[in-house]
């Protein structure tokens, strides 16, 4: 029998991507990323609300897309190398069909070399809000056309679309997937009660 053991990583510790590779292989239950300058960082599990809520907001997008068989919807155990060289994994992604068809296998099993076209974060308890705004910010400068940071405490979404200001809007407005996910809708009101 194998014992677990906790991994500690050192603060502003750099790696490569193959060696960042290693690390995720050799550490499967682990969540982690991998910034821009070769900085990892390992993520806390959320805790069951913010679970319950991400496969909620998941759901709904992968059911509308698979009404609209428009791309592929990705979890946030879902890794994405960004032009930047960053290792990033949205908490729900989506990338259009033609995007993904142009990958090559090899790409589609690895961590795909591409920015979703949308990426959505929940900002759960143990986030730093300016850690995930600059997180989305990260996102649009690689080739993201649409992102949403939600935020339960507050009951707010911040929109991100490439260069644009970030629209804040309240919990009682419906978000709309615009032409990205065209006719996707979301009333968050109904997903994260009154």
């Amino acid at each position: 029998m194998i014992a677990t053991v906790p991994v500690y990583l050192p603060q502003n510790w750099r790696v490569s991507e193959s060696e960042f590779m290693g690390l995720v292989q050799a550490n499967p239950d682990l969540r982690l990323e991998l910034t821009a300058v070769g900085e990892v960082i390992a993520m806390p599990p959320t805790g069951s609300e913010t679970g319950r809520n991400n496969i909620d907001l998941a759901g709904y997008i992968w059911l509308w897309n698979k009404q609209t068989k428009l791309g592929q919807v990705f979890d946030s155990s879902s890794g994405f190398r960004l032009p930047n060289g960053a290792i990033r994994s949205p908490d729900v992604a989506w990338i259009c069909l033609e995007r993904w068809q142009n990958l090559s296998p090899a790409e589609r099993q690895g961590f795909a070399p591409l920015c979703p076209d949308f990426v959505l974060e929940l900002l759960s308890p143990s986030d730093h809000l300016k850690t995930v705004q600059n997180k989305m910010q990260e996102y649009l400068d690689n080739g993201c056309q649409l992102g949403w940071l939600i935020n339960s405490a507050t009951r707010t979404t911040e929109i991100y679309r490439p260069q644009q200001n970030v629209v804040t809007i309240s919990f009682d407005q419906t978000l709309s997937g615009e032409e990205i996910l065209p006719g996707f809708a979301l009333n968050l009101q109904t997903l994260f009660g009154n």
